[in-house]
């Protein structure tokens, strides 16, 4: 039943894409690439917006980019953009 609230309850989404290797890093940042879905280099997942996400993506900045996928931007932004 969790998975079915989860699954049918979408907010705001980042995609993710890891694209260096962690050979080298330590293991706390293979660690997370792990937790945010990631198994092979150059591999794109997409992930939910929320504190505990940015949190992850700040600490392995230097090995992944993230973008927002199209027309998922905040609603602040849509507002500038209309005035």
């Amino acid at each position: 039943m969790a998975a079915e609230r989860s699954s049918t309850k979408r907010g705001p989404r980042l995609k993710v894409t890891w694209v260096r290797s962690t050979i080298g890093h330590k293991a706390a940042a293979r660690g997370t690439i792990r937790a945010l879905g990631l198994h092979r280099l150059h591999q794109t997942v997409e992930v939910a917006d929320n504190p505990m996400i940015r949190g992850m993506l700040r600490r392995v900045d230097f090995l992944v980019e993230v973008e927002e996928p199209d027309g998922a931007r905040p609603a602040s932004a849509k507002e500038e953009e209309s005035k």
